[in-house]
């Protein structure tokens, strides 16, 4: 194997120029594939984050009575759905609504009525789809004596649709590169084949293997395959640091998100596909060559 690896390595620096732009054709689809990645793993983790965490509020009729309340968080339990209620009069909401924004407006003193209503405000299950989130708020507000159910659905679905939509994109994008890929390294094999062309006559007819003749082209191409995941996913953590230390410190006073790199399984997982998808180049241009 030393011998094959030490014949692969001299074959890649006698064709330094077109070994390079196989490398970095590969560098640039594994770049691509990663980005999509990282974004759709963090914004998995948020999405996860907030169905781990999924708060509505429940807003009830002028009918409502306190007198009222075990009877209705008896209806709601029984949907099976919640982790905790908690009731906000709107005694409460009115109060807590002064303390907020007192500094900021001097409309709330001059109120004679409390136009706040009644409110549940209810910690949610972990959900896998929207459209269960949908559902159940659906049975919620079916409940005689509630009158919205608030849960960001409006936000939420919006997103979701955006975030799926560009999940197709990244998918067909991460695809057109991988195929780019494949048929540059593909056709890097080709070449360094014929301009070996006479070398593997003469080693066929000392009595050579196909398999002593192919597997040096093989290592060639794995170790493509290989510096070009490295060097993608290093082009990758270069554009994160960056991000991270200028974009998001600018957005920290605005939005809390948490950008975390990509999950050692992963990367792993990306390097193996790169070595891969030198190997398999390789293996569909020498089985065109070698019929």
């Amino acid at each position: 194997m030393t011998h094959f690896l030490k014949k692969a390595v001299a074959d890649i620096r006698s064709n330094n120029f077109l070994n390079l732009i196989t490398i970095m054709t590969i560098s640039l689809s594994i770049l691509v594939v990663s980005v999509f990645l990282l974004f759709f793993e963090n914004i998995d983790r948020v999405i996860e984050s907030w169905n781990q965490g999924g708060r509505a509020m429940i807003y009830l009729k002028k009918e409502f009575r306190p007198d009222m309340l075990p009877e209705l968080t008896a209806k709601i339990n029984a949907l099976g759905e919640i982790d905790e209620i908690v009731y906000i009069s709107k005694t409460q909401a009115l109060d807590k609504l002064k303390k907020e924004i007192a500094s900021k407006s001097a409309f709330l003193k001059t109120l004679k009525n409390n136009p706040l209503p009644d409110a549940l405000e209810i910690r949610m299950k972990p959900y896998k789809r929207f459209e269960k989130i949908q559902t159940f708020a659906q049975n919620i507000k079916a409940i005689n004596i509630v009158e919205d159910v608030e849960y960001g659905r409006n936000w939420l679905g919006k997103f979701l649709k955006i975030f799926n939509l560009f999940k197709i994109t990244g998918y067909a994008m991460c695809s057109l590169f991988f195929l780019i890929a494949l048929f540059i390294t593909a056709n890097t094999v080709r070449l360094a084949f014929y301009s070996r062309k006479l070398e593997i006559e003469i080693m066929r007819l000392v009595g050579a293997t196909e398999t002593f003749i192919k597997t040096p082209f093989y290592v060639e191409s794995l170790v493509q395959g290989f510096l070009g995941g490295i060097f993608g996913l290093a082009a990758l953590l270069i554009i994160y640091l960056t991000a991270s230390s200028g974009i998001m410190q600018s957005l920290a006073a605005y939005v809390y998100f948490d950008i975390r790199f990509l999950s050692v399984k992963l990367i792993i997982l990306i390097i193996a596909g790169s070595t891969f998808l030198g190997w398999f180049g390789c293996y569909l241009s020498l089985k065109q060559i070698l019929k």
